[in-house]
């Protein structure tokens, strides 16, 4: 009807203010208004469908944050348990060897004695030592065989009572080494069942992690499908309506003295809203513009510097599932990263980010400041905008994107680094 009504005008050169405008009826003008208004309904359904998606993703995207470190701490007092029994079975090796070397000197040495024992007496208890005493030349002679003999048993007693000392010691030795591997290897065994519970626990909530990102991504395509029925019907409805502005505007200019000129009306569904220059003025907008300048970019874990987008890095988990060390992009604190290059250079984690400026309010926050999520550790951050808005590098498989303040889990105080 548009193009009908501005052929008719072009056709009819001067003539055209004669040709009324298409005037579209009350039904249908009705009609458009209830479908706009049943889309909106939806989108707003699925907006807030969308939200509740969002919300348990990221808890559960906290959970598996917390879980990693969990699974990590698990491997790292395993390894630790394995080196502690590593060592105690060497330990327990060279205890036995010593035992066994103590074993082996004392029972050749009483070999021995038992050897000098039977020939000090081969002739009997009777005649004793007599064979050692025969030759003696003199008395004295015979005194110091006698003394030699004694020396030489008190020698060989001595030497066997020195060795069951040594034996005795590497024994005990030996046992506690085993004691002790013993002990180091149960260690070892709880350390490995705790590894395990700590991975499968991983493997779980990242499995959960990834049912709901299955279904954040259906609901983010109904809303958008939802969304182009929306404008595609406000289009439909705003075309109505401004062809029966116009017929109303022609109709009056009819009415009226050709001298006099109808008065301007504004567009329908104007709107003005002056931003708000906040104190920081120019560097919260350089700040806001990097920021928004990234909208789209994929999400990468580990992903982005000073510089812009970097490839992602592997996790063990969601993000290498999703192929982030493939991707070049950003991950939260990296966003900021680039954000805030002009003003200060931040480390790559957000916990140490929440730290980096002054904290203020959450019921204080101003465009440019930086919001955090916990509480019981800072898992991700956001840049606010403004009018409740703000912009992030959500979660792998996701893209920077602008989108509504979530306070679920919101963190009582924002950082702000430009005052």
């Amino acid at each position: 009807m548009v193009i009908v009504a501005t052929l008719g005008a072009v056709l009819c050169g001067g003539q055209a203010a004669a040709v009324p405008p298409a005037n579209p009826g009350d039904g249908e003008l009705q009609a458009a208004e209830e479908d706009v208004e049943r889309r909106a309904e939806e989108v707003d359904r699925l907006g807030d469908e969308l939200a509740d998606v969002e919300a348990r993703l990221a808890a559960l995207q906290a959970e598996v944050g917390a879980q990693r470190e969990a699974a990590n701490k698990a491997r790292v007092d395993h390894a630790r348990a394995v080196g502690v029994a590593e060592r105690a079975e060497r330990s327990a090796t060279v205890a036995a060897e010593r035992a066994a070397a103590a074993r082996h000197r004392r029972d050749a040495a009483r070999h021995d004695f038992d050897a000098f024992v039977a020939g000090s007496f081969r002739q009997g208890a009777v005649i004793g030592s007599i064979g050692a005493y025969l030759g003696a030349r003199s008395p004295q002679e015979l005194l110091q065989r006698e003394q030699l003999l004694g020396a030489v048993g008190d020698a060989h007693l001595g030497t066997l009572t020195r060795l069951q000392d040594a034996l005795t010691e590497a024994a005990d030795a030996d046992a506690a080494a085993r004691e002790a591997l013993s002990e180091a290897r149960d260690r070892r065994d709880e350390a490995e069942r705790a590894a395990d519970a700590a991975d499968a626990a991983t493997r779980e909530v990242v499995s959960a992690a990834q049912e709901q990102e299955e279904r954040l991504a259906s609901v983010e395509e109904d809303k958008r499908r939802v969304e182009t029925r929306l404008v595609h019907a406000r289009e439909v409805a705003g075309g109505l309506h401004a062809q029966r502005d116009r017929y109303e505007e022609w109709r009056d200019r009819q009415k009226q003295a050709p001298a006099q000129a109808p008065a301007a009306s504004a567009p329908s569904g104007a709107s003005s809203s002056a931003a708000g220059s906040g104190a920081a003025g120019a560097t919260v907008e350089t700040v806001v513009s990097r920021a928004l300048s990234q909208v789209g970019v994929p999400y990468a874990w580990g992903g982005g510097n000073a510089d812009g987008p970097t490839y992602g890095i592997r996790d063990g988990g969601i993000a290498d599932s999703h192929g982030d060390y493939r991707k070049i992009g950003f991950d939260c604190s990296g966003l900021m990263i680039y954000a805030f290059a002009p003003v200060t250079a931040l480390p790559h984690y957000s916990g140490y980010q929440y730290h980096a400026g002054r904290k203020v309010p959450v019921s204080q926050m101003r465009r440019g400041d930086m919001l955090f999520w916990g509480p019981d550790h800072i898992h991700h951050v956001a840049l606010y905008l403004g009018d409740g808005q703000m912009v992030e590098a959500p979660y792998s498989g996701g893209y920077v994107r602008v989108t509504p303040v979530r306070y679920d889990g919101l963190m009582p105080y924002v950082t702000r680094l430009v005052e």
